[in-house]
């Protein structure tokens, strides 16, 4: 069976139409979707297409961090679910590529085969 890694790329405290934060949006539906499982992972330091450097320096922790959602999954699941991150992610970027799963307890619904 196919697998890919959806990573979505955005800042912590970018918002969703609703003006939740982005980054929780994409974790609670890809739950309620029942895919095999997500991380958010928060950066100390990073830039973006706007090339404005975000750190996590001690004076300015308030700062906008790096924030990535990484999803891996069958690759029909992670192609359902990309229209709805398409749809919410209006800043950002978003990749998906094919790997190889090599282990997976514990991981929710991965299937393995």
């Amino acid at each position: 069976m196919a697998h890919r890694r959806l990573r979505v790329y955005v800042g912590e405290r970018d918002k969703d139409a609703r003006g939740h934060i982005l980054h929780e949006t994409i974790l609670h539906e890809a739950h309620r979707q029942g895919l095999a499982g997500a991380i958010v992972i928060r950066g100390f330091a990073g830039f973006g297409a706007r090339s404005r450097v975000h750190t996590a320096k001690i004076l300015r922790l308030s700062e906008d961090l790096p924030v990535v959602i990484e999803i891996v999954d069958a690759a029909a699941k992670i192609a359902g679910f990309l229209p709805w991150v398409r749809d919410v992610v209006r800043q950002g970027l978003v990749t998906v590529e094919e790997v190889t799963v090599i282990a997976a307890e514990g991981a929710g619904d991965i299937d393995l085969t």
